[in-house]
């Protein structure tokens, strides 16, 4: 009896043993080193609990108790609510005057004010932007004047890119801001290649893209996403996830938890943002650009929000989403308001100033806009200008087609075409 309980200890030990070895034992494949389990098991794909969303701010515009965030002296954050308010400001007038028939077409930014100002405040003017069409307020923190934005809007003979773009396709070597597309996503892996060009010359800088939650849906996504992980490309990735790709909503588009842990599966670092609040997108960029500069590392941040206004002039979003939701969103949730809470409690702000400013705001939009229209539009014949440096056959024989149109309806063109 005893040598056969003896027995039956060492069995157990050895089996205990034997499988502590299996969970223990590892092997190195060619993608890394894995630690082999004897129990059959499937990563689940939805986990319990959705990722954190970091925020500093409450709906108040008081800090959270605990917060960790990167300061903001009172001269950025009185230039980051003014350009906020002049974004609101430039929306509501060229809104107006493309409903008026003064321009063909517009996309507003109201709901993601901050995501715009606070990201491009946290970035230097040697860091590359890649943007969607949704954020004009990078430019404008970055020096874009309102007469610039005018003429692009009106494409005139000021206009860079010679009347040859759709309104708010906005573009500025300047300003180191790549043409708008409107074409989804494209933009995301230009941006990747980018990065990539900057880190091999050793710049202390990086390039941003921006996009939209439907653009997380398009290939170029997740290409952009995998080629800028095996790289180690200094690019962040800046989602706006506002809930709506036009008319289709994020339940629709995919299961996931949001884009955030489409990063972590990339290999990327990521992180939830609130992207109502200005204090926190401003410390999530200004930390992502630091390790993506030093760390040689991409990085993905989803910034949560809602797309207060329609899709674009050509869109009506109460035909797919209550009113009712609209409205809670611009006033209960406007990142501005919960931004001016914030710099009226450090005693920078007052209404006075806040009237006065959007007053002069107004004014001298509208001064733009008239000086616009005067402008006398782009030459014609910049048709087939600037993409090639020996215009190809195709384009030639178009332009031969134009100059007969305009010789056959003169009246039609201008009288300056030379045919």
């Amino acid at each position: 009896m005893h040598t056969d309980d003896g027995n039956k200890v060492r069995n157990v030990h050895v089996y205990l043993l034997s499988e502590a070895f299996i969970a223990l034992q590892v092997l190195d494949f060619p993608g890394g080193k894995v630690r082999f389990s004897p129990e059959l098991r499937f990563i689940s794909e939805s986990p319990e609990e959705r990722a954190h969303c970091y925020r500093v701010l409450d709906d108040d515009g008081l800090i959270i108790t605990g917060s960790n965030y990167v300061q903001v002296d009172e001269e950025k954050a009185l230039k980051m609510y003014s350009d906020m308010v002049t974004l609101q400001v430039m929306d509501t007038i060229f809104y107006e005057a493309q409903r008026q028939g003064r321009i063909s077409f517009y996309v507003t930014s109201i709901g993601e004010e901050a995501i715009n100002v606070a990201s491009a405040a946290a970035l230097t003017l040697d860091d590359l932007i890649f943007p969607q069409y949704r954020e004009p307020g990078v430019l404008l923190w970055r020096g874009f004047t309102l007469q610039e934005f005018a003429n692009q809007c009106f494409g005139n003979k000021a206009d860079y890119g010679k009347g040859r773009q759709m309104p708010i396709h906005y573009g500025s070597n300047k300003h180191n801001y790549f043409t708008v597309s409107s074409t989804i996503a494209t933009q995301i892996p230009h941006a990747v290649g980018a990065a990539y060009s900057l880190k091999m010359d050793n710049k202390n800088a990086c390039v941003v893209t921006y996009f939209g939650d439907g653009g997380t849906s398009e290939g170029d996504f997740h290409a952009a996403l995998n080629f800028a992980a095996v790289r180690e490309a200094p690019v962040l990735f800046i989602c706006r996830n506002n809930g709506w790709a036009i008319s289709t909503p994020t339940s629709d588009q995919f299961r996931s938890d949001g884009v955030v842990v489409r990063g972590q599966a990339y290999g990327v670092r990521s992180i939830r943002v609130d992207g109502n609040d200005a204090l926190a997108m401003y410390s999530a960029v200004h930390a992502a650009r630091d390790m993506a500069i030093s760390q040689h590392r991409p990085v993905l941040i989803e910034a949560l929000t809602y797309r207060v206004g329609h899709h674009s002039t050509s869109d009506d979003s109460t035909k797919y989403r209550p009113v009712k939701e609209i409205e809670w969103w611009r006033l209960a949730r406007d990142p501005v308001s919960r931004f001016r809470k914030w710099i009226e409690s450090n005693g920078w702000w007052n209404g006075e100033v806040e009237s006065e400013l959007r007053n002069d705001m107004r004014k001298q939009l509208l001064h733009a806009i008239q000086v616009a229209e005067k402008v006398e539009k782009p030459a014609v014949m910049d048709l087939f200008t600037d993409v090639y440096d020996v215009a190809p056959e195709n384009l030639r024989e178009q332009e031969k087609l134009l100059r007969k149109t305009i010789k056959r309806h003169p009246r039609d063109y201008p009288s300056d075409v030379p045919v």
